[in-house]
Order: C-alpha cells, then sequence, then structure tokens
C-alpha cells in the first residue's frame, strides 16, 4: 500500500489504526528482532494493518513455521491475502479469540511470540485489558509479548498483566515509537 493510501486509510478509521503512516523499517526490524526464529514454531501477530511487520517475520520464520495474523480493517486484510505464503493464516476478526483461531487452525494452543501494533490507546480498557490477558493465557513459559507504541500511557497495563515490561525506543520512524517487551513467567 502506497504512503497516501495508507494516510487516506488512517484518517478513516484512526481508532483502529491508530497511525497514519506505515511503520519504518527501523521498527519492523526492532519488533522482530525479540523472535528466536530458530526455535519459534508459532508466532501471532495482532494488527497486521498493512502486513509491513508480517513480511518482516515471514521472512525470519523456519518453513515449518505458522503465522497467525488478525486484522480488523477489510482494506488491510485483502492486502494481507495478496502475501503468498503457506505460513500466513489472515483472521479477520478481534485479537481476543487467539485461542478459537489456534484450536480452528489446529495449532497448538500457546505460542512462542505475540507481536502487536494494535492501538490500544484508542480502545476501551476493557477491551485491551482482555486482548493483552488473552494473549498472556496463550503465549508459552518464557514467551515474549512484543507491542508497538507511540506513548507511554498504557505501559502500566503490561506491567500489572505480565509483571514486567521493558521499553526500547526506535526514533527513525513517523511519528517516533515505543517497542514494549513483556515476558510470560
Amino acid at each position: 500500500m502506497k504512503t497516501i493510501e495508507f494516510f487516506k486509510e488512517g484518517i478513516k478509521n484512526l481508532k483502529t489504526i491508530g497511525t497514519l503512516t506505515p511503520s519504518s523499517k527501523f521498527v519492523c526490524k526492532e519488533m522482530v528482532s525479540f523472535i528466536d526464529f530458530s526455535t519459534a514454531t508459532v508466532i501471532v501477530e495482532l494488527g497486521a494493518g498493512d502486513g509491513v511487520i508480517t513480511k518482516h517475520i515471514l521472512k525470519g520464520m523456519r518453513p515449518d513455521a505458522k503465522l497467525l495474523v488478525f486484522e480488523v480493517n477489510e482494506a488491510f486484510c485483502e492486502l494481507l491475502y495478496n502475501i503468498k505464503d503457506d505460513r500466513l493464516i489472515v483472521v479477520p476478526d478481534s485479537a481476543e479469540k487467539i485461542g478459537e483461531y489456534l484450536e480452528k487452525n489446529k495449532l497448538k494452543n500457546t505460542v512462542d511470540y505475540i507481536i502487536s501494533a494494535i492501538p490500544f490507546v484508542s480502545l476501551p480498557d476493557d477491551l485491551s485489558y482482555r486482548i493483552v490477558e488473552t494473549s498472556r493465557d496463550h503465549l508459552a513459559e518464557g514467551g515474549l509479548y512484543v507491542q508497538l507504541h507511540y506513548s507511554l500511557l498504557v505501559r502500566k497495563m503490561y506491567k500489572r498483566i505480565f509483571g514486567n515490561v521493558d521499553v526500547n525506543f526506535v526514533p527513525i520512524n513517523i511519528p517516533p515509537a515505543f517497542v514494549l517487551v513483556s515476558e510470560k513467567r
């Protein structure tokens, strides 16, 4: 998707997209840098948008791994469907249904990594907590939850749910971004 098209989609659906520009390659690289691709067999991506981070994940994945991607925006889902990779499963539904789609696709009930760009700042608190709690419940012990944000307003949510959160700053992005990482312990 071209930047101007992304911008238009962002204006129309700012609450669910959370930004007006796609993630930079610097943000994408930071998001996937926490994944140990040599061991990861099931990865979940929440709020995949136009697929820019999705493509970085797929590039590093093992041939036998699966990527379950959640996206609620129809225009973005169409872009995701056009990524031709047998390891990719696109789910045009809410991220709070992770367990349902893991089972439906005959994947293990716990996943190795969850990568998220859902704009929780613009969602109702109860929905945000349900999604992150469900994510934690479906992460394997030692699994990582990696979240993209443009502010630190909801950092305390990850601390409360996971008991830990590391903050990484990525200045080369519009707007500058934070990558928050929590481990299931």
